[in-house]
């Protein structure tokens, strides 16, 4: 079973491929939302960051909001999502650049995921963290002074929920916010700020692993984040009498596996909660790794960390040394585009139709 949406846009939704012996293989709407379109994209993205991955030891973070600024966020994505990536880097690089903890300047990328593995909505940024950053002068990497993260998971909690609310309040003073439903009574400003208050109540989570592995550990590990959506084929079971079953995996029972039985309308509004605004970036940089910071600092950290800076050579390279982007599924061949087609052209090549008699 597949579950994809429909080509929204005049954007290329097809591609039609050569081999030497020729196969045609018409392949997906390349919606980042789709759950058989995602392999491709992610390769192509863990190569690029190949080059920059430092040898080092890196950690993941996990910043999510509370369950009751969910209804929230589900209203008002653009804003709240764009929050959630500000101040969870924000409190990253504050902590970090604090002597008391590391002084150090860090690099890390974050990635959002708005579901859980019933198909809730549950929204939460992974960080990953290279273990460790450059001096304030820029003159050595500083490590961490002990074998876990360099600073404790309350500290970090406490600092991201004193700015995500802070940030709240700013931005439901300037009129940024939208109410709607149950939420309408949060638009009066007594309201709201009674409902900020109770955010303090209990600790945000926030939560890091322990270090793991060197760049061909981490290449592994982030292609299981970057660009997975809400649900894959492999947990769909069966849509049998208008009712799908799929596959969860019960992380209070030891992550034991179950299966789960929606109705296709209650399946299809759980996973239509996890499309997010047309041209919101899911995946941001931070630190040493941003764009503007990247080419000078990325060869500097690992100069720092005595590791030998690959040189790129334009005259030796021929497209049979690199890894091929995309595979003949007949005869697992290397495959070359040789013609984009958007959705108003696959409409106008469809095949005449048999006039009868």
């Amino acid at each position: 079973m597949s579950l994809r949406p429909p080509v929204l846009s005049e954007e290329p939704a097809l591609r039609r491929f050569r081999r030497p012996t020729p196969h045609k293989k018409l392949l997906s709407c390349r919606n980042r939302h789709c759950p058989k379109c995602q392999s491709n994209a992610r390769d192509r993205w863990l190569n690029a960051r190949r080059s920059e991955l430092l040898a080092a030891p890196y950690t993941h973070v996990v910043f999510t909001l509370p369950h009751e600024l969910a209804p929230l966020a589900l209203q008002n994505k653009e804003v709240m999502y764009g929050l959630l990536f500000r101040f969870s880097a924000e409190t990253l690089i504050e902590i970090a650049r604090d002597p008391k903890h590391l002084g150090a300047e860090i690099g890390f990328f974050s990635v959002l995921h708005t579901w859980n593995q019933k198909l809730q909505h549950h929204p939460h940024v992974h960080c990953v963290v290279a273990a460790g950053g450059l001096s304030p002068d820029h003159t050595q990497w500083v490590r961490p002074r002990c074998n876990n993260f360099f600073v404790p998971e309350a500290v970090l909690s406490e600092v991201f929920r004193g700015k995500f609310v802070e940030a709240l309040k700013q931005t439901f003073a300037a009129g940024k916010l939208q109410f709607y439903g149950q939420l309408q009574a949060l638009a009066q400003p007594k309201v709201f700020h009674s409902f900020l208050r109770q955010l303090f109540r209990h600790r945000w989570v926030v939560y890091c692993k322990p270090p793991f592995g060197g760049p061909d550990q981490v290449l592994r590990y982030l292609g299981a984040y970057t660009h997975r959506v809400a649900i894959s084929d492999h947990r769909l079971v069966s849509l049998v009498d208008d009712q799908v079953t799929f596959r969860w995996r019960d992380s209070a029972h030891k992550n034991k596996k179950r299966l789960m039985k929606l109705s296709a309308e209650e399946f299809l509004r759980r996973f239509l909660l996890h499309m997010l605004p047309r041209g919101f970036v899911r995946i941001r940089h931070y630190g040493f790794l941003s764009s503007r910071r990247r080419q000078e600092l990325v060869p500097l950290c690992k100069q720092l960390l005595a590791a030998v800076v690959p040189t790129t050579s334009t005259s030796t390279s021929t497209p049979a040394d690199s890894t091929p982007m995309w595979i003949c599924p007949l005869c697992g061949g290397p495959m070359i585009v040789i013609e984009r087609l958007t959705a108003g052209q696959i409409t106008l090549r469809s095949p005449p139709q048999a006039k009868t008699a």
